[in-house]
């Protein structure tokens, strides 16, 4: 059986036909074409991405809403929707819920790990600096209430959809821009389990 015969048969694997051909340029080409086939499956477009949705919560606009265990951050536009966007929450033993403000915007913060994680991560340097690819804050950070949260973006994309900090809000960089230019000071965040 030829590569040709094996890939339009669902019935014969590629495996059979790269083990059984006589000519490695055979073997070679379906190789390339299960490469291929795998590479098509697992582009395909991000699960997670900003979105407009439905959100019927008596919740006013401009509000931020954070849904922990959905991991999701939502913005209220106040037409009946809201921006949702994909976020990392913390870990189980770190989550909070409650209502806070924003107090603080930020561009490329520098970042000072807290006591806690410090004490967990004692090789952290006292100051990452701001833009540092090391700096866990990423583009832009929007600081709450009491100093001790954060909504912000991240150095490890792949940790947004986790439950994966000390407490405070992940979001892809540009995420966090696109909400960044979106609130003011004082703009009401609610946190809910």
């Amino acid at each position: 059986m030829r590569y040709h015969e094996a890939l339009d048969n669902p019935r014969v694997g590629i495996a059979r036909t790269i083990g059984q051909g006589k000519s490695m340029r055979y073997r070679l080409f379906a190789g390339l074409a299960l490469a291929a086939t795998a590479a098509a499956w697992f582009s395909a477009a991000p699960a997670q991405a900003r979105e407009v949705v439905a959100f019927r919560d008596n919740v006013s606009a401009g509000t931020i809403v954070v849904r922990t265990h959905e991991r999701r951050l939502y913005y209220v536009v106040g037409d009946g929707t809201a921006i949702r966007y994909p976020v990392g929450v913390g870990m189980t033993s770190k989550q909070w819920s409650g209502t806070t403000r924003i107090d603080g915007k930020y561009i490329k913060p520098a970042w000072s790990p807290p006591k806690e994680v410090k004490r967990d991560k004692p090789s952290l340097p006292d100051v990452i600096p701001g833009g540092s690819p090391k700096n866990p804050m990423g583009a832009a950070a929007l600081t709450l209430a009491g100093g001790e949260y954060a909504i912000h973006g991240t150095n490890v994309p792949n940790s947004i959809g986790g439950f994966v900090s000390y407490g405070c809000i992940r979001m892809f960089n540009q995420d966090i821009v696109d909400l960044y230019s979106r609130v003011s000071l004082g703009t009401t965040v609610m946190v809910v389990r």
